[in-house]
């Protein structure tokens, strides 16, 4: 029988899809979140509207084992670093802005990063395993999950309660499965919450203002709509 090598050298071991090494995608896991509670946002562009700018509330920061600390959004079909956004249309981070103070600005408040140091060192947690549980954020900027509803070409939104933060470093948007629900209201941790990345129905995330645009029919958001819909 095989037997890993545990002195075989990580660095020399490439993700394909990333083209980094495995140490270097260990080290830029996620090992803390902290909620983003001011209202600051993410600034971001794209080649349709290159004279833009437009903004995001970021959801939390995330400390990464490598000691970086960074904003973080729901963004398409995922969680993604502010600074790491990509779209179709090739959207571009452009920095962090606080709206009250209307300034610009590129790294972590270090109030974050003091917050994010502190509770990791304190809350340091020996998981055992990759999907181990090490931390779970309320939802606090409205995000909601379209779903698609298998067999009849339609969509649903859904809301996001919590942010879940797993030991390998994944953050998943958690859903609540009506069916399993036993009392009310559904808070983080609850046992009928499920990973919204993990169901196939599963397709993008979007904040409230466009959310809500969707529920009151706005022609614009309901165009944008019927393209996912063509695309399920």
């Amino acid at each position: 029988m095989k037997t890993s090598d545990t002195g075989h050298n990580m660095n020399n071991v490439v993700d394909i899809f990333t083209g980094k090494s495995f140490s270097a995608l260990h080290e830029e896991r996620f090992i803390r979140l902290a909620p983003e509670l001011d209202g600051l946002e993410m600034l971001y562009s794209n080649d349709t509207s290159s004279d833009k700018l437009f903004s995001l509330k970021i959801l939390c920061w995330g400390l990464r084992a490598n000691g970086e600390v960074v904003g973080l959004v729901p963004w398409l079909n995922d969680i993604v670093p502010c600074p790491d956004i990509c779209d179709p249309l090739n959207g571009h981070w452009e920095g962090y802005y606080d709206q009250g103070i209307d300034e610009v600005f590129f790294e972590a408040p270090i109030h974050k990063i003091v917050e994010l140091e502190t509770a990791a060192e304190y809350y340091e947690l020996q998981c055992e395993n990759d999907d181990d549980i090490v931390q779970e954020l309320p939802d606090t900027i409205g995000t909601h999950a379209v779903l698609a509803s298998p067999g009849n070409n339609r969509l649903s939104l859904v809301e996001v309660v919590s942010w879940r933060l797993l030991n390998d470093g994944s953050i998943y948007g958690m859903l609540t499965d009506q069916a399993k629900v036993i009392s009310t209201p559904v808070l983080p941790g609850d046992d009928c919450l499920y990973p919204a990345q993990a169901s196939d129905n599963f397709r993008y995330f979007f904040q409230h203002q466009i959310a809500n645009k969707i529920k009151a029919e706005d022609p614009e958001a309901l165009a944008a709509i019927s393209m996912l819909v063509d695309g399920v």
